[in-house]
């Protein structure tokens, strides 16, 4: 797209935003174009916390779409909109509610602890909900005879499991396939390419990977270690969206990104599936639209809420 056209889409969807009384919400794994129009750029925590904050009355979430649901789910009464509806995630694929009741009508006596990645359905069956940022914290504040089920992702669940020390939790057998795909080979050709580079990664990573790495966070703790760091050179184990972030809040610091062995890329994507034109058309007719039943909003908020409660 010609850097006129760019423009002219992004004053579309300015004009629209006040048309709807609107906020945009964006995922830092989202284009450069579409960061720099949100009102609000963060990981699931962050957005989550946003989501409740916001005033207004129409919602436009540029990530995937559980993180569209999680906004609904708190903003019961607000629209909320996506890009491209099949905007997925492998975590939400890996996870069908189904195979979560029959576990829970199996091991009754089990927390089901679900990583934020998971559908509307799977969080109504939880007790409580993580993301990558706090889900240590999340495990920790559940009695420690309490047996837990973690989901989906089998590589944080394996990261949050050394962490707390807990050995009455089950993780899930799920997987993120930008993050699972990330060789520890690739990672070690990358630091003897660059060996003045500071290693950080995403506990979504195969613990190979982790062993390698000095500092392990989420997607916005990441960022913040980066660009606070003494460290001026860096290889980032995540989606290479973050580097809009990093280079806009560190230009003076050098990134490199490791290609997983999907796509020979750093990209998810679904995350990808989203562009100004989707943006522009979402608020222009107001879809698609993220509705449920109320009754499973209902449900899903309490542990969402049990989440956010944590300090």
């Amino acid at each position: 797209m010609s850097t006129l056209a760019e423009a002219a889409i992004t004053e579309e969807i300015l004009a629209l935003k006040k048309e709807r009384n609107a906020v945009i919400l964006a995922h830092h794994y989202q284009e450069s174009e579409i960061q720099e129009i949100a009102d609000a750029i963060g990981d699931s925590l962050e957005l989550a916390r946003k989501a409740k904050e916001l005033d207004c009355d129409v919602i436009a979430f540029c990530g995937v779409w559980f993180m569209a649901e999680t906004a609904k789910i708190l903003n019961p009464t607000r629209t909320v909109v996506v890009p491209d509806q099949d905007a997925g995630c492998s975590l939400v694929d890996s996870c069908p509610v189904e195979m979560v009741r029959a576990f829970k009508r199996k091991y009754p006596d089990h927390a089901v602890v679900s990583y934020i990645n998971t559908s509307a359905d799977v969080k109504a069956e939880s007790d409580i909900i993580c993301t990558s940022r706090n889900a240590v914290q999340v495990v920790n504040s559940i009695p420690a005879d309490q047996p837990i089920l973690f989901l989906p992702d089998i590589n944080l669940g394996n990261y949050v499991k050394k962490q707390s020390g807990r050995q009455n939790m089950r993780i899930w057998q799920g997987a993120c396939i930008v993050h699972a795909t990330f060789a520890a080979r690739k990672l070690t050709e990358a630091r003897n390419a660059h060996p003045d580079a500071f290693v950080v990664a995403h506990p979504e990573c195969p613990s190979e990977v982790l062993q390698q790495a000095g500092y392990i966070g989420s997607t916005s703790a990441l960022i913040d270690f980066c660009v606070k760091s003494g460290h001026r050179q860096f290889i980032v184990m995540t989606e290479s969206g973050v580097q809009h972030s990093l280079r806009k809040f560190a230009p003076e610091k050098e990134f490199w990104f490791v290609a997983n062995e999907n796509c020979n890329c750093s990209e998810c994507p679904f995350m990808k599936k989203n562009s100004l034109e989707k943006l522009r058309d979402c608020l222009n007719t107001l879809t698609p639209r993220v509705e449920m039943p109320a009754e499973m909003m209902d449900r899903a908020r309490l542990p969402i809420e049990r989440m956010l409660a944590l300090k």
